[in-house]
């Protein structure tokens, strides 16, 4: 016992206090983290593609208990600066995803400040047993809402063009455009139901766990655990294909109910098959004349039949500082959970002009099934005609007064795709002569087409006085002003030209521009910029 030891009072070098304290520092890290936890929770119980969420921690939990035997309390408070400062790292990122409402970044801080809390009782040596199972939680915690909506566009698009592929291997014809399948006396569309996300998270978690216990080089696990994201399309893809043949055959009730389900079920295992049977032609690649039965097994050094030993309990004053931390961000927390958005005032776009200069517009409305997946908070469509233009400009603006809990504006890029356009020419353009509240515009230029259709494409997202061509930036800022201005409205504007056949795109280029140049005045009424959010904030503090 070290001499700091021999200072600390009795009582609390008692085993049975110290782990009182320990699971108490766990429970006030869970009544902490609550608010995230409890959401995360529940998109697991609602959103299938996380449904194996509930087994990740216990899985986690499972394999540090196996090895609890080499296992050491940190007895210096020295030992436990690594976890300390892991900890500050996690419990920083909560309190600035509060501050921005962004859970995602709270559910990934609860499992760097679980981190810290196990790096401070175990210290580094602990870290190095158990970094490889903690690492493991990162799999509990849903995408964010906007890389989710990406990754199934481009995964639909994919799984739709090889599961044609697949049908027409049959001598079955078929016409595939954007993410529908035309059999021609049946359509079958590729919904985000069927992208393969359900399959995809559940056996990158299956195949990062193989990877662990695969007793080969390092690299081979790591193509192991890679390997579930081709496979899952692959599989997927497939699945599309042969649902394609069986509805050419027998109808669109092979497409429907149980049936539908329980093919998806037998493609997961298919799944499951094909990365055992990678794992066994990796062990024969080295040599080893592996079991297929063996080829994933607990160490018999963790799992040994001689009785395992629980790590002696050992007090540390660092528990204490730890204690500290944890109710301090509580305390800051709930304060934080208290402010109120700041939601702008502005015009809706139901006052939107249908007169804009030399253009006349007529109202177009999206149907519900759109309306129930952007989920915005008011949007105007309208197409815009001019005898001058010699041809019709569609706008469109979607504006979310409030950007938190996964509600945000949808990039065309991901959507253009889906309805079957190719984009053929894709950039950004700087308009220095077409100005927004003072500030020069960029946008997204794009040409897309569909058979011998052409449109030319501008957009752009309008969020708290700036104009911002990136998604990624958009989430950037979104966060940053969240915390500094307490506001997450935006919008995301678009226009659409028709690209009349031997025109030359240049005349649709001044066609937009010019019709810019008009709707640019309106704009600002309809999307508060910064200019208001300073108005507001100083309204609100007096």
């Amino acid at each position: 016992m070290t001499s700091s030891q021999d200072n600390t009072p009795s009582q609390l070098n008692n085993p049975i206090t110290v782990l009182s304290l320990w699971i108490f520092a766990l429970l006030l890290l869970g009544f902490t983290f609550r608010n995230c936890l409890e959401e995360m929770v529940t998109t697991w119980i609602n959103v299938e593609e996380y449904g194996h969420g509930f087994f990740i921690p216990i899985i986690s939990a499972y394999f540090i208990w196996i090895r609890r035997s080499e296992l050491k309390f940190a007895a210096l408070f020295k030992d436990t600066l690594p976890g300390l400062l892991i900890l500050l790292l996690g419990l920083l990122l909560f309190v600035l995803g509060g501050l921005a409402t962004l859970k995602t970044i709270e559910q990934y801080s609860f499992i760097i400040s679980l981190t810290g809390i196990y790096t401070m009782a175990f210290g580094l040596q602990g870290l190095r047993i158990g970094v490889i199972p903690l690492l493991f939680l990162i799999f509990m915690v849903p995408f964010p809402p906007f890389i989710l909506n990406n990754l199934s566009s481009k995964l639909q698009l994919i799984s739709s063009w090889l599961g044609v592929e697949f049908i027409r291997a049959c001598n079955i014809m078929v016409y595939l455009e954007g993410n529908v399948i035309d059999l021609g006396s049946y359509k079958l569309q590729v919904v985000d139901a069927c992208s393969g996300l359900r399959y995809l998270f559940p056996l990158a978690s299956l195949s990062f766990l193989c990877a662990y216990l695969f007793k080969g080089p390092i690299w081979q696990k790591i193509l192991i655990f890679l390997s579930s994201a081709p496979l899952t399309i692959f599989m997927n893809s497939f699945r599309i294909g042969v649902i394609g043949i069986m509805v050419d055959n027998w109808g669109t009730k092979m497409a429907e109910g149980f049936l539908h389900d329980f093919e998806g079920w037998i493609i997961f295992l298919f799944c499951m098959a094909l990365l055992f049977l990678e794992m066994w032609l990796f062990s024969r690649l080295s040599g080893r004349k592996t079991a297929f039965n063996e080829l994933v097994l607990i160490p018999s050094e963790w799992s040994g039949s001689e009785e395992k030993k629980n790590p002696e309990a050992v007090f540390n004053k660092a528990i204490f500082v730890m204690l500290l931390l944890l109710i301090s961000t509580a305390s800051i927390t709930s304060f934080i959970q208290e402010r109120e958005d700041i939601i702008p005032e502005r015009k809706a776009f139901l006052n939107f002009p249908l007169h804009l200069g030399k253009w006349q517009g007529r109202n177009d409305y999206l149907t519900q099934n759109y309306l129930d997946g952007l989920r915005l908070s008011d949007y105007t469509i309208i197409n815009y005609t001019s005898p001058e233009a010699g041809a019709n400009v569609n706008f469109y603006s979607a504006y979310y007064q409030s950007q938190r809990k996964g509600v945000s504006v949808h990039s065309p890029k991901g959507c253009i795709p889906g309805d079957g356009w190719q984009i053929t020419e894709f950039g950004q353009n700087a308009l220095p002569n077409i100005k927004l509240e003072g500030n020069p515009i960029d946008v997204n230029r794009a040409v897309i087409q569909k058979g011998t259709s052409r449109q030319l494409v501008y957009y752009w997202f309008q969020q708290r006085g700036r104009s911002i061509t990136n998604e990624y930036l958009v989430k950037w800022y979104l966060f940053y002003d969240a915390i500094a201005m307490n506001r997450t409205d935006g919008s995301l504007i678009r226009l659409v030209t028709s690209v009349g056949e031997g025109e030359d795109i240049k005349l649709a280029d001044q066609r937009l521009q010019l019709f810019m140049k008009d709707v640019v005045t309106e704009l600002p009424a309809f999307i508060p910029g910064k200019v208001l959010a300073e108005q507001n904030r100083s309204s609100t503090f007096n």
